[in-house]
């Protein structure tokens, strides 16, 4: 019986943490008028779960929070307005594209869904690599889409665990997405990025 209270004391400790730090990110996404909130918001939610997957299971969860946030607010917005861009870019593209009869325009689109993937790619691994390298301005860009293409295997895997757990859970309760959506997906991109660090930080040094 000791041994299954202890169980279900870790699992209701992580369930907290989790909701404890996607509380935070909404919040601070809120506080940053979301337009300027969300980029530091979510680094600094990564620079949290960048601890537990590195066994800092008992790192304060607040400082560590509010430390990122602040320290890394004009940077990651500053790159977080070039990534915005691009994708808004690809969307009026595509949308473009798209409404044109011909058919040379309807198979550039698919060019433009590559890209698209390409540019998921570099999304999904760009937090990770953010709270976990101090890198030259322009390698944030490049190093992530040289991480996705170095391990497709790996990278088609962590982008279908979150489209589908995300999805699943918008259809069956979607509620727990605000308290567990962003954390959820950050530790399973911190945790799947992690695999991939130490030849790279090797390569750093």
């Amino acid at each position: 019986m000791q041994g299954i209270a202890n169980g279900f004391y870790r699992i209701m400790e992580w369930v907290t943490r989790f909701a404890y730090v996607n509380l935070l990110w909404v919040a601070f996404t809120l506080l940053g008028l979301v337009l300027f909130g969300f980029m530091p918001a979510t680094t600094a939610m990564f620079g949290v779960v960048r601890k537990w997957v590195r066994g800092e299971e008992d790192a304060p969860i607040f400082p560590t929070f509010w430390k990122v946030y602040r320290d890394e607010f004009l940077r990651s917005n500053v790159i977080g307005i070039i990534l915005f861009g691009v994708g808004y870019l690809l969307t009026i593209e595509f949308q473009i594209l798209r409404t044109q009869v011909s058919t040379a325009y309807y198979i550039a689109s698919f060019g433009v869904i590559a890209q698209a993937i390409l540019y998921a790619i570099i999304v999904a691994y760009f937090f990770p690599i953010f709270v976990h390298f101090k890198l030259k301005f322009t390698q944030y860009f490049k190093w992530p889409f040289v991480v996705g293409i170095m391990h497709p295997i790996l990278t088609i895997f962590l982008l279908i665990a979150v489209a589908a757990l995300n999805l699943v859970t918008f259809k069956v309760m979607p509620g727990l997405l605000f308290f567990f959506g962003g954390s959820v997906t950050a530790f399973i991109l911190m945790w799947g990025a992690s695999l991939t660090f130490a030849k790279f930080e090797k390569a750093e040094a």
